[in-house]
């Protein structure tokens, strides 16, 4: 479908007793969080001096079927991610964990953000003799982090140390092959980061759902500029080691990409949704017969703004459960022809009906107009489109899929145009103002820049073009 492209989930878990199943447990988590990634996955595991990494192009139950998990030899620790590429191409040697070499030891990195200043760090590094194999920003931080260990002698303090040179969007996860994890956070917060324990040992994720699903009680999100170090199942320091900058955490996680079970900064994703419906209720009021949501993550705020309104909500589209999501496929044609097997619409539930369609965002507008198309053909009588996120209008530099700006639908045509590029009968987006009213409840503040073209960091010296080569 038209949405952006995710950036990418983390995890780590260290354990103290009992079966050495580290290993099944990343993966476990991976599977959890695969919506945040689906072109390739990856799991590295410290046992004795050594660090076993499994990884592929592919979803993580394709990426790691049962014979590729009894490769692993027993661990009590790993890290492990699940990809999409918003920097590099999507290539094996692009697939994460990075595993880096070093003098004394070696370590496996995991990454979920765009370091923008890639380039010039790799320009750095190169005459000093590290090599680069891949295209990826991880790669150049993995390397950078390896560096700064050897000078300092600690695996905490060589990443605090490296993450201090860096700029951008970074959550990372670090396994060191001395067994232990650090965990950290760009100071601006962008991207989402928590932590998790039980009565065997303590995991870090990208996002809480990870946690529950895998048996960990979530404890907080990890802070912007805080590095934590896990050992034998344990968190043994925790320090602010980067200066907080102004809080600007993705406001996109509550609009699409996290899933609504989880909680971000002490917000419900799944209420942040609700309220962004009712906000929609309240700006853009309609006279109509029913209301519901584009699946899935326009279900949420579907239901909120049928309680705001007071429209009855109900069931406009089948979901086929064997189609992934679409942006997975590598050709816009591939990509449109998906939408029309993924989504049905329900023709006993729309016809004659004057209905809502509720819709997370609109990016570039190539399938909205067909899901709007197949309501009409199964009967519905008008269409009437809200979107629970702003126009997009400029490209995002902190590890979402956003590039030309001028493929940007809301850049090339005014609304009342956009309204009839898409076949709505009426269109409403949310507002800025109004997407901000309903995650006020989010601990941070946000980075609103593909809305409002203001970035609280350094986007580089490069264009977004230019960091996809790094």
């Amino acid at each position: 479908m038209d949405k952006l492209h995710e950036e990418c989930a983390v995890f780590g878990v260290s354990l103290r007793q009992g079966p050495e199943e580290a290993a099944g447990i990343a993966c476990n988590a991976l599977l959890s969080m695969q919506h945040r990634g689906q072109e390739g996955a990856g799991i590295a595991v410290a046992s004795g001096s050594r660090i076993t990494c499994i990884k592929d192009v592919g979803l993580v139950g394709e990426v790691f079927t049962s014979q590729a998990m009894e490769r692993f030899p027993k661990s009590t620790v790993a890290v492990g991610h699940a990809r999409y590429s918003t920097t590099g191409s999507n290539t094996l040697q692009n697939v994460q964990p990075f595993v880096t070499e070093y003098l004394t030891g070696r370590i496996a990195t995991a990454h979920n953000g765009n370091v923008t200043n890639a380039r010039a760090i790799k320009d750095r590094l190169s005459p000093i003799g590290l090599d680069f194999s891949a295209s990826s920003d991880t790669e150049v931080v993995s390397s950078l982090i390896a560096y700064t260990i050897i000078q300092t002698r600690s695996l905490f303090t060589g990443v605090a140390q490296a993450c201090r040179l860096l700029e951008g969007a970074f959550s990372l996860i670090v396994l060191g092959s001395d067994h232990r994890l650090v965990a950290i956070r760009d100071p601006w917060g962008y991207r989402p980061l928590c932590l998790g324990e039980n009565d065997r040992g303590v995991a870090v994720a990208s996002e809480s759902c990870a946690l529950d699903n895998c048996g960990f009680s979530f404890v907080r999100d990890v802070a912007p500029g805080e590095a934590v170090l896990i050992e034998n199942g344990r968190i043994v320091r925790s320090e602010q080691v980067l200066t907080p900058q102004k809080q600007s955490m993705c406001i996109f996680e509550y609009i699409y990409f996290a899933r609504p079970d989880s909680v971000l900064e002490g917000l419900s994703v799944y209420e942040a949704r609700v309220n962004m419906g009712r906000v929609l209720a309240r700006e853009h009021p309609v006279e109509a017969d029913m209301v519901c949501g584009v699946p899935d993550s326009g279900l949420d705020a579907a239901v909120g703004y049928a309680m705001e309104s007071g429209i009855p909500l109900g069931t406009g589209f089948v979901k086929n459960p064997y189609i992934g999501r679409s942006f997975i496929f590598p050709t816009q044609q591939q990509r449109e022809n998906a939408v029309n097997m993924k989504l049905a619409p329900l023709r006993a539930a729309v016809e004659g009906k004057r209905v809502v369609l509720v819709e997370d965002s609109i990016v570039r507008g190539t399938t909205s107009p067909r899901t709007i198309a197949a309501m009409r053909r199964a009967g519905a009588k008008e269409v009437h489109m809200r979107v629970s996120a702003p126009p997009f209008v400029h490209t995002c530099y902190f590890g979402t899929d956003i590039g030309d700006e001028s493929t940007l639908l809301a850049n090339r045509l005014e609304l009342s145009q956009i309204a009839r590029q898409l076949g709505a009968d009426t269109l409403g987006y949310i507002s800025v103002e109004g997407l901000l009213e309903a995650c006020k409840g989010s601990r941070l503040g946000f980075c609103t820049g593909c809305f409002t073209g203001k970035y609280n960091s350094a986007t580089g010296d490069a264009a977004k073009d230019s960091l996809e080569q790094v």
